[in-house]
């Protein structure tokens, strides 16, 4: 018999126990090739129940302990039901009686007594197992499969640790070579999590102990593989509940799946795994809900690629307790010391950090014994203590361990500081650091409120799945249009070419905002918005919603309104942890101290605050500015067109267009704001001017800007944008004169911007003026923009950046791209 190629299914409680799924299991049974071996827990919650009824009796309340035994009845006849006809139930009848009655008597026994030993609670709980054994063999009799039960009390040995109790494999192996011997030709059906003590008495194997029953009866059958169907695809490469993108891991090795089992992930036991690894057996974990998913393989060989992270763990409800010394040299070691005082004390100590001259040592502990762990290391360190040499640092509580597990990881450059560097970039505090000898995990300690991020952050940083961006719009204009419309074209190239996908929450106008965390589509946002706002359906204030948004993988707040103001969201969003685009010009063009105090707090707390497009729409001219500062260059002047829609105007007199004409032509085209005043005012040309000064250095304010206009003052005094373009035909005629005058002097209208550092002060003037030939500014035609930097490396010939200055579509795919870098940024790439 054992020369055959067997496989174990295993069946956790939800497949047997919640309705419509035993069904399907008996169907996998019926299906799967022979020969099989099925491990079946205990069905549902049934174990939990009959863990209350012992405590219940053993309070008194026998009447409460028998309604809990009555759940569990209850829910075992109504799964039979399902599967089992007349005769099958008539006879489940009976093993559910002889079952139960002797549990019936136990509950009796311990509320006269007034208690459950853990022998006692072993002897009730164990009947879970016996009776989805039950079940399972007569329905899989009724549909032709030569199915048997069998209780693994009939060979499982183990040592009296009641509650966790300990396999002697060669007894078990001697016992299990006399129960096997009768299988063959059928399907054994048997308990898992339950075994006897040489004398007999009913013991369990404690957390996942029918998992471990499946794998110590493959490596007893020398099986090829052991199939674990749950209720979810495999093993993740996150928590789902942290990480919504998260998905299951294709291939572990024995080695990785040790390491995930004791850095909290509960799908399988330690314990689980040595079997296989004795007798080479895979463990595949798979989907009863989904059986055509091919779920996780554990075996020897594991993942193919030596490079890739398998996934990120959390476990929580930790604290951080450390030990500080006060001089060196210290006569007795501390960690050891510390390590053996909570072992005797019954600690589980999780991780311990040292630093290299032995002056700190840390542990992490389960929260639950700090009170414990303090009392313990304090009694074992109290003459050092006493003498001031030590100190007990202040617990840290609660906290959490992330750690990054994969095959390999010290063969691959940079693992520990894109590990750090993605958290830290996300602005979260490394309590405590920990890499194992083995190279397979990385771990770190971070506060409990920060965990979710941090575990969003690394899982996408190690490229575990598409880096997800979160992005709350507001202003859905023309260049908030725009916007939309591109990420709506662009998400599934940017999802298969770069692992990047935008997912759109809201989108807010003067109306209010329309937020969804569960997403809205690109194409239709924008009627969604209106409708909502008709419907009164919409939130007024968008700081309300920020916390929302915060939770959300890499949140951040596109801004492409012109709203004033919009600092004051801005700071809470920093406060939040929310990152900032924007292509709003006005927060950038406060006061000194204010736009001090913005970019500062988005500093403090580790948020990017991109806005690239406030100067030059999508040309690159902040970004390059600051490249020349850094690299130590020296500004001499910087002169520019910054409005690519006064570039139009001017372009359009030039050709002998009449300026009402030509703005009401650009307002059509998009290229203004709003209010044409806006721009005519110069008044956005100045605050670029400010914008691109503050980047230079230089500390000066809107009002020491020397302003003139486009048009004359008197005319920016009208309100109504319709009004303000009719009265500009007053001026059509005055102005063609003076376009045509200066044409013939072989001179061309440009409204431009020159800021120069000076030693003896910043100067920086905006206004029309007339250009000859030479000039860079004489070859922009249309909406186009130039800034041109003047320098000591570029002093003959100034860097020039020149191209589209204006319109939705041209400001919009810079936001776009300010996004994707923030994206980037996130991966911790380059």
């Amino acid at each position: 018999m054992m020369s055959e190629t067997w496989q174990v299914y295993k069946f956790g409680g939800s497949s047997i126990g919640t309705p419509g799924r035993l069904p399907k299991v008996l169907d996998l049974v019926a299906s799967a090739p022979k020969s099989l071996a099925v491990v079946v827990s205990a069905p549902g919650d049934t174990t939990d129940w009959l863990i209350l009824c012992a405590r219940s009796a053993e309070s008194g309340n026998i009447s409460q302990a028998r309604r809990e035994l009555g759940q569990a009845k209850e829910l075992a006849t109504t799964i039979a039901r399902t599967v089992l006809g007349g005769p099958g139930q008539k006879g489940f009848k009976y093993d559910l009686d002889e079952i139960l009655t002797p549990v019936e008597r136990l509950l009796s026994g311990i509320e006269l007594t007034r208690e459950c030993s853990p022998r006692t609670l072993d002897s009730i709980i164990s009947v879970g197992e016996r009776i989805s054994v039950a079940i399972v063999s007569r329905a899989l009799s009724e549909k032709g499969v030569n199915a048997i039960a069998v209780d693994a009390r009939d060979f499982v040995v183990t040592d009296a640790t009641h509650g966790a109790a300990t396999v002697d494999k060669n007894e078990t192996s001697a016992k299990f070579a006399t129960v096997s011997a009768k299988w063959g030709g059928t399907v054994p059906i048997i308990t898992g999590f339950i075994g006897r003590t040489r004398d007999g008495h009913t013991t369990t194997l404690g957390r996942n102990g029918s998992d471990y029953t499946a794998t110590l009866v493959a490596g007893l059958l020398k099986a090829s593989a052991v199939t674990v169907w749950t209720d979810v695809l495999g093993v993740m490469t996150a928590d789902p509940a942290l990480v919504r993108e998260a998905g299951p891991v294709d291939r572990l090795s024995y080695d990785e799946a040790l390491e995930l089992a004791y850095f909290g992930t509960r799908m399988f036991h330690p314990r689980t795994i040595i079997p296989l690894r004795e007798c080479g057996a895979a463990l595949v974990i798979r989907s009863t809900t989904q059986p055509e998913a091919p779920g996780t393989r554990i075996d020897a060989t594991g993942n193919p690629d030596p490079n890739r992270p398998t996934c990120v763990t959390s476990l929580e409800r930790l604290a951080l307790i450390g030990v500080q010394s006060r001089r060196t040299g210290l006569s007795k070691p501390v960690g050891g010391r510390i390590l053996a005082a909570l072992g005797e004390a019954g600690v589980r100590v999780w991780m311990t950090t040292e630093s290299t001259l032995g002056q700190s040592f840390s542990v992490v502990i389960p929260e639950t014994d700090e009170q414990k762990a303090k009392q313990s290391i304090a009694e074992a360190l109290v003459a050092e203590i006493q003498t001031g040499d030590l100190r007990i640092e202040p617990v840290l509580s609660p906290v959490t361990m992330v750690t990054l597990v994969g095959e390999n990881m010290g063969r691959r450059p940079n693992v520990a500081g894109r590990f750090l560097n993605s958290i830290g970039s996300a602005g979260i505090n490394v309590r405590a650091l920990a890499q194992g000898a083995s190279a397979r995990s990385i771990s770190c300690v971070v506060d409990a409120d920060q965990t979710a991020t941090a575990v969003r952050t690394v899982h996408g940083a190690f490229n575990l799945s598409h880096t997800e961006i979160s992005v709350l719009l507001l202003g859905k204009g023309v260049v908030g249009g725009s916007l939309l419309k591109q990420i709506d074209q662009q998400n599934k190239t940017l999802g298969r070419e770069h692992d990047v996908q935008i997912r759109l929450l809201g989108v807010g106008s003067s109306g209010g905002v329309l937020f969804d965390e569960h997403g809205l589509s690109t194409d239709k946002a924008v009627e969604l918005q209106k409708s909502a706002v008709e419907e009164g359906k919409t939130v007024k204030d968008v700081i309300s919603l920020l916390g929302k948004l915060a939770r959300l993988p890499n949140p951040v707040l596109v801004d492409c309104s012109a709203a004033p103001g919009m600092e004051k969201v801005y700071l809470a969003a920093f406060d939040h942890g929310v990152n900032v685009v924007s292509a709003n010009k006005q927060p950038l063009a406060l006061p000194q101290a204010q736009r001090d105090g913005l970019l500062g707090q988005a500093r403090k707390h580790f948020r990017a605050y991109h806005y690239e497009t406030t100067v030059g729409a999508a040309l690159p001219v902040i970004e390059t500015l600051k490249n020349l500062v850094r690299t130590g260059d020296h500004v001499i002047t910087i002169e520019g067109a910054f409005s690519g829609t006064l570039g139009y105007l001017c372009d359009q007199l030039a050709k002998g267009t009449p300026l009402s004409v030509a703005v009401r032509t650009a307002r059509e085209l998009g290229y203004t704001e709003p209010h044409p005043r806006d721009d005519l005012s110069g008044l956005d040309v100045a605050r670029k001017a400010v914008i691109l000064a503050r980047e230079l250095g230089l500390r000066l304010d809107l009002t020491d800007v020397g302003l003139k206009p486009f048009v004359p003052e008197s005319f920016l005094k009208e309100d109504d944008p319709e009004q303000f373009m009719q009265s500009l035909t007053q001026l059509d005629a005055e102005v063609a004169a003076r376009v045509t005058a200066s044409k013939g002097q072989g001179k061309l209208p440009r409204y431009l911007a020159r800021i120069t550092p000076g030693a003896a002060g910043a100067k920086v003037t905006v206004g029309p003026v007339e250009v000859d030939s030479s000039h860079p500014a004489a070859a922009l035609r249309g909406a186009e923009a130039f800034v041109a930097f003047h320098t000591e490396r570029y002093k003959e010939y100034p860097m020039v950046v020149r191209g589209a200055g204006a319109g939705g579509a041209v400001t919009a795919a810079g936001v776009l791209a300010d996004i994707l870098r923030l994206a980037q940024n996130i991966r911790g790439r380059g």
